[in-house]
């Protein structure tokens, strides 16, 4: 009788343990189950470029700082900047657009904004950084948007890894050797001093014909990019103005590139007054790239596809999602 009640005990006992694992293991999978349901709605929470947080990664023992938002593929955006840009520097409209249909990714180069480092010596040193920041992200190909210096630093990336690059847009920028581009140095001295004595932005000046519709666009402009009010990139140092002039200026007195030898899509947009890189060099790359083509726009500057940003979406857009 003993032994039957021992068994009929062990039996509750058993029974209650059962419910007990039953019930933390259902617990266990509602945990799950939220979890992996706030990670989702993380992951596909929308953003645009005054909400993208910064992110970042290790490449070459460099810490880099980058935002990435948009419709997710397995080929991204990546966006060059121009010179002493941090991540404050980029068109949101522009950004915004483009992420509706493609993920993009803008960065800011070694020892610029919250970026590590020491600035790169040249635009060669530039554009290795960048082949080790999108093989860090797990990249093997990519398309690029890049302005003014970002196009030289483009082109020295076809020149060591050409099969990284898919499709390429190059923007208010020119060739290596090109010339005008070692005269960059004294137009933005120029301006940044301009701007001092006026307490403006210098892009309003370098970026933008000083008549009525150039001055209009500059003001448009440099108001976007103080949209994003929290979480700002860190302040660009005036030695990375010093070191990336000089870069351009060694650049822009090297041999010239055989651009010839790249056969990827290339779509070159520049104003037809470009004081900071000659529009005419714009005209010069469409010639020599195999498979290019050439947006000029009027009445416009350095920052004509800031000045003319809708129809520069339009046709930024076309060329990368075709």
């Amino acid at each position: 009788m003993k032994h039957f009640a021992c068994n009929i005990s062990k039996n509750v006992l058993n029974q209650i343990e059962m419910k007990k694992i039953l019930f933390l293991t259902s617990l266990v999978l509602i945990k799950m189950t939220t979890s992996n349901a706030q990670s989702s709605n993380a992951k596909n929470e929308t953003y645009n470029y005054a909400t993208v947080p910064t992110r970042f990664v290790e490449a070459n023992g460099i810490k880099f700082a980058y935002r990435s938002y948009g419709k997710e593929g397995d080929i991204p955006v990546i966006y060059f900047n121009h010179l002493t840009a941090n991540l404050d520097n980029c068109d949101p409209r522009i950004m915004d657009a483009i992420a509706a249909h493609r993920q993009i990714i803008s960065f800011d180069y070694r020892g610029v904004g919250a970026t590590t480092g020491i600035q790169g010596e040249s635009i060669a040193d530039m554009a290795k950084d960048g082949i080790a920041f999108i093989h860090a992200l797990g990249y093997k190909q990519v398309d690029v948007v890049a302005f003014s210096m970002g196009g030289f630093i483009t082109q020295e990336i076809l020149l060591s890894e050409p099969q990284l690059v898919r499709k390429a847009i190059l923007a208010g920028t020119g060739p290596r050797g090109g010339a005008g581009i070692p005269d960059v140095v004294g137009s933005t001295y120029g301006d940044i001093f301009k701007g001092l004595l006026t307490f403006r932005d210098p892009k309003f000046y370098l970026f933008f014909n000083q008549n009525k519709v150039g001055k209009a666009a500059a003001r448009d402009f440099l108001s976007r990019l103080k949209e994003r009010k929290e979480n700002r990139d860190e302040k660009v140092k005036l030695y990375v103005l010093k070191k990336q002039l000089k870069a351009i200026k060694s650049w822009g007195n090297e041999k010239p590139m055989d651009l010839s030898a790249f056969k990827l899509p290339v779509f070159i947009a520049n104003g037809d007054a470009d004081r900071m890189v000659p529009s005419t060099l714009s005209e010069d790359m469409a010639k020599r790239f195999p498979n290019a083509q050439l947006k000029i726009y009027p009445n416009s500057g350095h920052g004509g596809i800031f000045q003319y940003h809708e129809d520069f979406i339009s046709n930024a857009i076309d060329f990368l999602t075709k």
